[in-house]
């Protein structure tokens, strides 16, 4: 498929700009304006990105599953209805064909290997430290299931709270409070530290 070409922010408004009607432009993708899902693909796109990195920790993969995330929305925009959120909605379309295609991957506990290249001139220890904890934390996180990563992503960098991730993994509240109470545990084991200050 196709991306539309641009960039967005993935947050709808800018200092200048009047926020996007998210529930217009789905009206509109339903009657299939192409324009319309241009301007949302560039809204959802780096968001998406963001939480679909963080689950499967291979950015090609991510980037594929965006693309089959926003052709079931291009195809399935006239089953949206406003009683939920546009972007509730989306998530969790991202999220159940995540969890699809890393049934798929063989490999699905491997990582993509980051490099640990050595820049060439070595930064302030502080540099070097945050350098350290990120690369611990992305270890710690594959520690993990899929489901306990979408949990930590959606809460600590989308900023989701507990019942709209609830509905983005069509789980009940206590299912996710649960995940993120495990998930949490286990990054304290791996860290040695709390997460929020790892994060």
């Amino acid at each position: 498929m196709a991306r539309p070409s641009g960039r967005g922010d993935g947050r709808g408004a800018t200092d200048n700009v009047a926020p996007v009607d998210e529930v217009g432009l789905m009206g509109r993708i339903a009657a299939e304006d192409m324009g319309s899902f241009e301007t949302l693909y560039r809204l959802y796109h780096p968001r998406l990105m963001r939480f679909l990195a963080g689950m499967t920790r291979r950015p090609a993969l991510a980037e594929e599953i965006l693309d089959d995330t926003m052709l079931v929305v291009w195809r399935k925009a006239h089953t949206y209805y406003p009683n939920a959120k546009v972007s509730t909605w989306i998530f969790a379309i991202a999220y159940r064909q995540a969890l699809q295609a890393l049934r798929k991957v063989d490999d699905a506990v491997e990582a993509e290997a980051e490099p640990h290249t050595e820049s060439m001139q070595a930064g302030p220890d502080i540099e070097l430290q945050q350098h350290e904890v990120r690369a611990r934390l992305v270890q710690a996180l594959m520690a993990l299931s899929a489901e306990q990563r979408a949990v930590i992503e959606l809460t600590y960098y989308l900023g989701y709270a507990c019942r709209e991730i609830a509905q983005i993994m069509d789980c009940p509240v206590d299912t996710v409070k649960t995940r993120m109470f495990y998930a949490r545990r286990r990054l304290k084991t791996l860290l040695g530290t709390n997460l929020e200050e790892a994060i």
